[in-house]
């Protein structure tokens, strides 16, 4: 297999999925003669030409809005925010009417969009460039919220999405784009959408987290068993919503005890769910309150303070370590 960065393994999966269904189109500001931004749509316009692969105008309302139109009359759209940070012009197509029609229709019709955006710190970007709102998407019903964590998951995760009947937001944790390469089969591969996995196995203390933090968890964990001996059990969420719940509650139970990370803003964040979540199902297994190793309730810093903000490795293994001394 080859070792591919997560820009190299979506452009795969965009690849292939165009390759098999004529129905597949990317859309997005400068996705075609450019390849993007971050260069995950390079070569696309060269293979499937214009009409499939679309440059668009600055209009991100607009960028959702035709591909709701497209999904509608049978494509499958896949289209790029070229940041998160600039999609909330597109809140209200996606609440309004990509999450409702389902229902609005009864079942009539369905809406079978990929919105793909950049997300997350650690880059040293400007303003806008480097928020974490998953949680604005995964609280609208009908919407599905997807965000991986490596460069494998996050192929087969995109597959998944393009194939999904109903809308599903693909956030991309950009500080991962580039910082490493994994094995990625040439062969199809796809991950349901609506599954975590257990990244690491242990039986001390559980760390539930996603997306570029993940890497901080595993690091921290590492170090804790060195330094500690302490075998920390971290589970890769992959999917806001809908929320596995299942497997995040069973490995609760084994250990008694549960930090949960992202770098979301603390407060309403998808760690708030998880730990209401583990309260319904879990809690008489806890031997301690739920930790938080969240960004902090204000707009992402500018980068001379963005990694302060960030929940790096330090601050997942103090916040493990209080668990454990509870």
């Amino acid at each position: 297999m080859a070792k591919m960065t997560m820009v190299q393994a979506i452009n795969l999966a965009l690849m292939q999925e165009m390759e098999k269904d004529d129905g597949v189109m990317v859309l997005g500001e400068d996705v075609g003669k450019d390849g993007g931004v971050f260069r995950v749509t390079d070569n696309l316009m060269d293979k499937f030409g214009p009409e499939r692969v679309m440059d668009t105008p600055l209009a991100e309302s607009g960028i959702a809005g035709f591909s709701i139109g497209m999904a509608l009359h049978g494509l499958k759209p896949v289209c790029e925010m070229q940041f998160s940070g600039f999609s909330y012009f597109a809140m209200h197509q996606l609440e309004a009417h990509a999450a409702r029609l389902r229902g609005r229709s009864l079942g009539r019709f369905h809406v079978p969009m990929v919105l793909r955006a950049p997300y997350g710190g650690g880059v040293r970007a400007l303003e806008h460039h480097s928020e974490s709102r998953e949680a604005y998407f995964a609280h609208t019903p009908g919407l599905k919220m997807v965000i991986p964590s490596t460069p494998r998951n996050a192929r087969a995760l995109l597959v998944s999405a393009i194939r999904d009947p109903d809308p599903v937001i693909f956030f991309e944790p950009k500080a991962l784009y580039r910082a490493f390469r994994e094995e990625v089969p040439e062969d199809e591969e796809t991950l349901p959408i609506g599954k975590s996995r257990i990244a690491r196995e242990g039986k001390d203390v559980t760390v539930i987290s996603y997306g570029a933090t993940l890497h901080s968890v595993m690091e921290a964990a590492e170090k804790l068993e060195e330094e500690d001996g302490v075998q920390v059990e971290v589970i890769d969420l992959l999917t806001i919503s809908p929320l596995d719940d299942e497997l995040f509650s069973e490995s609760a139970r084994r250990t008694g005890r549960v930090v949960v990370a992202h770098e979301a803003p603390r407060s309403f964040g998808a760690g708030a769910e998880v730990i209401a979540r583990l309260v319904e199902k879990s809690f008489l297994y806890l031997e301690a309150p739920v930790r938080r190793v969240t960004g902090f309730d204000i707009v992402i810093p500018l980068y001379q303070r963005e990694m302060d903000y960030l929940p790096g490795v330090n601050r997942v293994m103090q916040g493990v370590r209080e668990t454990l001394d509870f």
